[in-house]
């Protein structure tokens, strides 16, 4: 009878598979190793006598001679071409033994590891070690996904070769791991370790191609918190009370703006006429997705997320309950079902589940709906699903054995179907919105709680139905600080960006913090994930080169996983994809010799110091409890968690004179001039930079009512041109919009007559050509030549009553430049000038001339027998996070004032197919810049009204001044626009009544017997933040932990 040995990657697999292929009948033998037995029996569908084994792991290991094993044999750069040696090592000896003695007696070996990449290099190591004891013994590989009967029975009696291109590609990274991890590894705990005493009790500063991107995750996040700057934006609130405390509130369509005079003028349109319109009602059909097919990263997020749990535990979890039986093999990239697939016995075994199984139950029944199918497909292993009921699990077992069942059943379940409501209003020429929601069939929620969808009634509205809102506020708010990564995030950051496998991710985590370069920082029950001082040391020095495809960032990884990749595919080969990685880092570790003085002051920056990124207006919020913080000392403390850091050079009132505006006088572009007090830290209306604000953030309609608005309140006709030179500094870091004018007073020269442009030197004068609204006119341009910038200014004043003047005021339409005028080449996209071409192409347009890039490197086109806009004369709609420009051309621009990325929608649902538009670079550089092709760029709706000063202010009804300017309003600093009726249809003050009390004579913000937030302060986008009495998000709760030698979190985070 034939003799087939078989060994399994574990003890508790190779038991598994010995009852299932014997049905209980076997006999047990003892090894050397006293965890290993070994197990015989008779197969008979083989007609075969089996004896199965194990092994622990990984049988073999790859190291350096003896030669060059010691830390200082040798240079570190001598290690990335040394070649390496394969060793047993000495706890492994009695398992080589074991395999040793069982190969001699047999004539098939049958590999039963896992069936995965590193399960294939664990097979090869068996059959190596076999084949020194039998050298022609046949080598076979048993494939399975699940340790159920049905599948190991199939794999026994249907047996297939080893797959040597996943050998190579796991030998491959063997290999370069061990060669790259022990040059950098020394030569930093050689070279950068000495320099800090307070390293002392850590053991070495270790190196891994995988550990140093995710700590640079960790790291990027960090800092994006140190260096964050809360921006004020505004918005209108609108809401109508029906019934009792029945609010229904609208959301603007504009989503919020961060111009306030921009949100003022909008907002005044909308109290002219505040009467809400409903201009239509739509009800639909919508639906929530069921889930799809669970993935081993998709695991590793929920059971971080949901279930509370670190990724390592919960794989750990999950490759035990693998090993007894319950779940399907849980490393997997697949999130799609063969056709084949037996759900129907699967979904029968979770009947008897007194949780769920009446769920199951009706499933069978009828209920059942294929479950999704998602985009990846290993080729080796299903989605992670239950392989049986387990009926005795306990604590985190539990968990993670309910949330895989649920999962399950909720994919083979049906979508929630639920009907939509959406009320789209228009109150004084802006338009709100309110969707409501009724949850008709719940499906899939009913067995997975943990997705939420839950009803949101609206009250019945009839198309043109008018009513007067109850609540009509400007409100503000500000952006909000990211949080710390959680461990969720993290294993997200990774697998977009290619760091490790499905399987090792959670690995890598847990080997960074173990490194003591991250710290774990719990808040409550989650836990974030903070860089220790050594981590931020050794992100910020190796930043300090600037290189792109640097030492903590992803490219270098995620390059050689895909080579990886390759070599499994059999398009590259191992030794050349060794050789190109290796030649890689070799050049990568001889520029980080050279620069170790800056990578060792970048280190002493965070280590020594103990201070992160400067914060003057701290971190931690405030807090009834809570220390402040900011300044130059930091502090904070208290229970609230303190303010944080300062910014270690200058004041906070210091930092703002130097940016703050001092002029006499500032000039609009059309004319005119507005008085500023000097040193006054705000920002001129009508001002050069406010101007290019506006047009960046409005559309055309708004932007001639504002001009118009500027110009009839501030301006008297016919000024003088005076110099618009301003400083180009950003002011992010203010909350409040400041002046961006030189910190210098402008200055007149030749006693007032002459005008410099933004470089400084006189202008010229230049007549807009034929072709445009307003040709003929004199304007100035840049004096320098060629032109250097774009500045541009009427000679002229704009005629207010004409439809062209209006044009050209708002830049609406063409303005000159020197192209249109002189024939000079414009700059293309590249920021270099353009080249002439003609049309030669048979058409309308044949002979043609226009202008493009001269080195082909971007898309630039503009006809040159017509005026070019100038950079200055774009005009977008004002964005819902931040304003950017947006090109009416083919192709919109991103934050990064870059031309997007036009692409086709994929995913599963309502928008397969549909085109959008999102940043074209790839990894951290990328922004968050997102819009649909269909939809207008940015927010795009122009309000009603036609502002200035001829109509009458609202609050005392008296013509001549706008209402943030009323004499008889509340004082400036309070700056609350806001109105209430509780239904009434009265339009005074007097006669309306609060309609939080009902009482009248007062507004519903300032009403006493509410809560005594401002409408500004009680904005939900912003505020909730850092604004709680015991210190915003928590952090009085939460506490970091230390490392085990003593590193800790930054000093000025908390």
């Amino acid at each position: 009878m034939p003799k087939v040995l078989c060994v399994a990657e574990k003890p508790s697999i190779s038991k598994s598979i010995t009852q299932i292929l014997s049905g209980g009948q076997y006999t047990t033998r003892n090894s050397a190793n006293k965890f290993i037995k070994n197990y015989d029996f008779d197969y008979a569908p083989s007609g075969a006598n089996f004896t199965v084994t194990c092994v622990a792991g990984h049988l073999t290991g790859q190291d350096f001679p003896d030669t060059h094993r010691k830390w200082n044999s040798c240079d570190p750069f001598v290690l990335f071409d040394m070649p390496v040696v394969v060793k047993v090592a000495d706890d492994k000896k009695a398992m080589e033994s074991n395999l040793f003695k069982e190969a001699r007696n047999a004539d098939t070996l049958m590999i039963w590891t896992d069936c995965d990449r590193e399960g294939e290099h664990i097979g090869a190591e068996i059959a190596r070690v076999c084949r020194r004891a039998k050298q022609h013994i046949v080598v076979k590989r048993a494939r399975f996904s699940a340790i159920i009967a049905q599948q190991i029975h199939n794999a026994a009696q249907n047996p297939v070769n080893l797959d040597q291109k996943l050998v190579d590609a796991v030998d491959a990274r063997i290999v370069l791991d061990l060669k790259i991890g022990a040059a950098f590894t020394r030569w930093q705990t050689l070279t950068l370790k000495p320099n800090f005493p307070q390293l002392e009790d850590v053991s070495m500063l270790s190196y891994g191609p995988c550990q140093y991107p995710t700590l640079g995750f960790v790291v990027a996040r960090f800092q994006d918190i140190q260096n964050f700057r809360p921006e004020t934006f505004w918005y209108i609130y609108l809401s109508l009370i029906r019934g009792v405390n029945e609010e229904t509130r609208f959301n603007w369509r504009r989503g919020h703006i961060f111009d306030e005079d921009i949100a003022i003028v909008l907002y005044e349109h909308v109290l002219e006429d505040s009467v809400a319109r409903v201009e239509k009602v739509v009800k639909k059909e919508t639906k929530k997705w069921k889930p799809l097919p669970l993935t081993t990263v998709e695991l590793q997020k929920a059971g971080s997320r949901l279930l509370k749990l670190a990724p390592k535990k919960v794989l750990d979890i999950a490759e035990k309950l693998y090993q007894q039986g319950f779940l399907s093999y849980p490393r997997t990239e697949t999130d799609q079902y063969d056709p084949q697939f037996d759900f129907h016995t699967l979904i029968q075994k979770q009947t008897a589940d007194p949780a769920w199984g009446n769920f199951a139950q009706r499933l069978g029944q009828g209920e059942f709906q294929t479950p999704r199918r998602g985009k990846s497909n290993d080729k080796a292993h299903p989605p992670i699903h239950p392989t049986a009921h387990a009926a005795n699990l306990a604590g985190d077992e539990k968990k993670v054995y309910e949330y895989i069942a649920r999962r399950f059943l909720a994919s083979c379940s049906q979508d929630a179907v639920g009907n939509q409501t959406t009320v789209d209003v228009v109150c004084g020429g802006e338009q709100f919105y309110a969707t409501g929601l009724t949850v008709t069939a719940k499906n899939y929620l009913e067995v997975f709680p943990y997705d939420k969808w839950v009803d949101n009634v609206l009250p019945d509205f009839a198309e043109g139905e008018a009513f007067n809102p109850s609540v009509c506020e400007l409100r503000d708010g500000q952006t909000t600080k990211p949080s710390p990564l959680t461990e969720a995030d993290l294993v997200a950051l990774m697998d977009k960006n290619g760091i490790g496998t499905d399987a090792t991710i959670a690995t890598h985590i847990q080997t960074v913090i173990d490194r003591e370069y991250v710290v774990e920082h719990f808040e409550g029950a989650t836990k974030y994930l903070l860089p220790s001082t050594l981590g931020l040391g050794i992100v910020e020095g190796y930043d300090r080169l600037a290189i792109t495809k640097g030492i903590t960032k992803p490219m270098l990884r995620r390059e050689t996983e895909r080579r990886m990749t390759q070599i499994c595919e059999g398009q590259l080969s191992k030794r050349v994809m060794v050789d190109q990685c290796i030649e890689e880092y070799k050049n990568m570790y001889a520029m980080v010799r050279m620069e170790v003085n800056h990578i060792t002051a970048g280190m002493r920056r965070a280590i020594e110091g103990g201070n992160g990124p400067g914060n003057a207006e701290g971190v931690g919020g405030g807090g009834n409890n809570g220390g402040g913080g900011g300044g130059n000392g930091g502090g904070g403390g208290g229970n609230g968690g303190g303010g944080g850091g300062g910014n270690g050079e200058m004041e906070e009132e210091e930092e703002e004179e130097e940016e703050m505006a001092v002029a006499e006088e500032v000039v609009m572009p059309m004319g005119g001039a507005v008085e500023i007090l000097e040193g006054e830290a705000v920002e001129a209306p009508g001002s050069p930079r406010q101007i290019e604000r506006m047009k960046s953030l409005i559309s055309t309609q708004i932007m001639v009512t504002i001009h118009s608005w500027f110009i009839t309140k501030h301006f008297p006709p016919n000024p003088k041109p005076r110099s618009t030179r301003t400083s180009a500094a950003a002011t992010s870091s203010s909350t409040k919009p400041r002046s961006s004018a030189s910190k210098k007073p402008l200055a007149r020269a030749n006693g007032g007559n002459e005008t410099y442009c933004d470089c400084g030197v006189p202008v010229i004068s230049a007549i807009i050509s034929e072709g445009s609204a307003s040709s003929g006119k004199r304007y100035w341009k840049c004096g320098s030549t060629p032109t250097v910038c774009n500045f541009f200014q009427f000679i002229d004043p704009p005629n207010l009553n004409s439809s062209s003047a209006g044009a050209s005021s708002s830049s609406a339409g063409h303005t000159p430049s020197s192209t249109a005028v002189e024939n000079e080449p414009p700059n293309c996209k590249c920021d270099v000038p353009a080249g002439r071409r003609s049309v030669v192409k048979e058409g309308p347009n044949q002979g043609r001339p226009f202008w493009t890039c001269d080195e082909k490197s971007c898309d630039f086109f503009a006809w040159a027998d017509q005026p070019l806009p100038s950079s200055n004369s774009q005009v977008s709609s004002i964005p819902t996070k931040r304003p950017f420009s947006n090109q009416a051309e083919s192709s919109r621009q991103c934050q990064c004032n870059q031309p997007g990325l036009k692409l086709t929608s994929r995913k599963e649902n309502e928008n397969q197919g549909r085109q959008f538009w999102r940043c074209a670079k790839e990894g951290d550089d990328r922004c968050k810049f997102f819009e649909w092709d269909d939809e207008p760029a940015g927010a795009s709706r122009s309000g009603g009204g036609t502002g200035g000063g001829q109509s009458p202010c609202y609050k005392c009804n008296q013509p001549g001044h706008w209402a943030k300017d009323c004499p008889s309003s509340a004082p400036a600093s309070k700056k609350l626009r806001s109105f209430g009726s509780y239904g009434g249809n009265s339009s005074s003050q007097q006669e309306q009544a609060c309609f939080k009390c009902g009482t009248p004579g007062h507004w519903s913000n300032d009403c006493t017997a509410s809560y005594s937030k401002s409408s500004r302060g009680s904005s939900s986008r912003g505020r909730s933040r850092g604004g709680g009495s015991r210190g915003g998000r928590g952090r009085g709760r939460g506490r970091p932990t230390k490392t085990k030698s003593g590193l800790g979190v930054p000093a000025g985070f908390f």
